[in-house]
């Protein structure tokens, strides 16, 4: 049996003393707390030496790190690329190597508790910075294997559910049911390998020293010890250096306070003269307004008197959005292009299909469907509007992906239908309904909103507006906004003659950093073409 597959039965390990028959081997294990230590056994005789701080959810370390057995020796452990654990230990002499130690895992040398995991907020997301607890499955005392869900986690776009990696119990949850703006890497939960350990951490609370902090040391010695290490950093930084601002809470008619303990306060819309500090001269802290906000304190309210109102909380997925637009107007250059297509052929051929739909018991095809098709094949005719604007170059993509806004009462989503050129009507029908249902139902993984390079708005079918601009969806460089259809009287074939047809408005908005004016007339004119001619879509 190798060292790596006794390092994921630790329980075992404990009782074995000569688990490796070797003179000079290692079994490494990383604790999470800033003391930890590493196992090495050494002539059979296991010693514990110091060693530092790895945590499972900590920033990615160094490529090379190097620690002291105390035996006179110096060994490295290296980390594989985006990995976060050590993938292999080995003496610098050669004299022994454990290979992969990737089921290492983290726990605490604190002297007052037994071995545990901290599980930290996870990034579900490429943008996600901080998240939220929708609800957890499991309660504290529960036993959990790797795969089982602990929690729903509410990210930047969806949400998610979160899984177990380890198998044990569930000691202590940090952050409950309705945990709001929890940064990720903070921890939210405790687990343990031993049931009887569960009790231990009833008033567990997770040490400052606990969140990732950057390495402060950029020298590093040939042999380091790590007690040595400790107590050097611990010289150098024994007094942090505040604006003498900050000193003092009150200066006249001046309120102190914590940059975090202001935007907290801003965002509440607390007034900080209603709030009595507990910091350095009486400085107002994060904690403070917390605990205001706990207690029910009033918040202020910045409406003329007499006048009712009621303040609705703002979803993550309302906070992301708002943000996003909001750096799309104000960066994005855009422009408007406006188009009326007749849509007599296509609700013809609509209306042809749907009754071979039935018979073969697939979903009905809708106008939205067809308008992702010829959008999608309009896009392989001309390939500068599926692009992104990335600074030094325009990065065209080959894939056509059209992501959909649907609108749900949980906030906009914009799950995405790949390869959308490539497949058929049927099919584009069935993942955009099976996608608009997991949107209402708030159950969209990333793999259904991620990777789109165009998107199509439809606010003319559902709710009859004629013609909008929509706000394009970064990093993607153009949006396609669908009106809806009305009847209108056009000039017949003979002199004289009217005949009505039903026509569509159809507006671009172009990013013009990629999308200069005649290519976004260019996209226009196929998308017409295939509107107004649907079956050419089918060929």
């Amino acid at each position: 049996m190798s060292a790596a597959q006794l390092l994921r039965h630790s329980r075992k390990l404990r009782s074995l003393q000569n688990a490796v028959d070797c003179e000079r081997s290692s079994l490494v294990r990383y604790f999470s707390s800033s003391s930890g230590s590493f196992i090495v056994k050494e002539n059979g005789v296991g010693k514990r030496t110091g060693g530092t701080r790895l945590s499972k959810h900590s920033q990615p370390a160094k490529e090379l790190e190097t620690f002291s057995v105390g035996v006179n020796r110096s060994y490295t452990w290296t980390r594989a690329s985006n990995s976060r654990i050590p993938s292999a230990v080995s003496g610098l002499n050669g004299s022994f190597s454990c290979g992969q130690v990737a089921s290492a895992r983290p726990f605490s040398s604190g002297a007052d508790l037994p071995p545990h995991q901290e599980i930290g907020m996870p990034s579900l997301s490429p943008t996600m910075t901080e998240g939220n607890i929708a609800k957890w499955l499991k309660k504290e005392g529960d036993k959990v294997s790797p795969g089982e869900v602990l929690c729903e986690v509410e990210t930047d776009k969806a949400t998610v559910e979160m899984e177990c990696m380890e198998e044990g119990y569930l000691a202590k949850i940090i952050h409950g049911d309705g945990a709001k703006e929890i940064k990720v890497g903070e921890i939210i939960a405790v687990t343990v390998e031993e049931e009887g350990d569960i009790e231990k951490f009833k008033d567990y609370k997770p040490s400052s020293s606990a969140e990732p902090v950057a390495p402060t040391e950029s020298k590093a010695q040939p042999e380091p010890s790590p007690p040595k290490v400790e107590e050097k950093e611990a010289s150098k930084t024994p007094e942090p250096k505040a604006p003498k601002t900050d000193e003092a809470s009150q200066s006249g008619d001046r309120i102190f306070a914590s940059p975090l303990a202001r935007k907290l306060a801003e965002d509440n819309n607390v007034q900080l003269s209603s709030v009595k500090g507990t910091g350095p001269d009486g400085r107002i802290l994060k904690a403070d307004i917390e605990d205001y906000l706990a207690k029910g304190g009033q918040r202020e309210a910045f409406a003329a008197p007499g006048l009712g109102y009621v303040d609705i909380p703002n979803a993550q997925i309302r906070k992301v959005t708002a943000n996003r637009l909001l750096a799309s107007k104000q960066t994005i250059p855009h422009y408007y292009l406006t188009v009326d297509a007749r849509v007599d052929k296509l609700v013809k051929l609509r209306g042809e299909l749907n009754p071979l739909q039935d018979a073969s018991g697939g979903k009905k095809i809708s106008i939205n469907d067809l308008v992702i098709k010829a959008a999608a094949l309009a896009l392989r005719k001309v390939p500068q509007c599926n692009s992104s604007w990335m600074n030094d170059f325009i990065r065209q993509y080959h894939n056509v992906n059209i992501n959909v806004a649907v609108q749900t009462e949980h906030g906009l989503f914009v799950p995405v239908i790949r390869d959308a050129d490539k497949k058929g009507l049927g099919t584009i029908a069935e993942e955009v309904k099976q996608l608009a249902e997991k949107a209402r139902d708030n159950s969209l993984k990333p793999a259904d909103y991620e990777g789109g390079t165009f998107t199509v708005s439809n606010l003319g079918g559902p709710f009859g507006i004629k013609q909008f601009c929509a706000i394009i969806n970064p990093p993607q460089s153009a949006i396609l906004a669908i009106g809806s259809a009305e009847k209108r009287v056009i000039p017949g074939s003979a002199d004289g003659q009217y005949e009505f047809g039903s026509f569509m408005s159809a507006t671009l908005s172009c990013d013009h950093r990629v999308i200069d004016g005649a290519v976004g007339a260019e996209f226009l004119k196929a998308f017409k073409g295939y509107i107004e001619n649907p079956t050419s879509m089918l060929l």
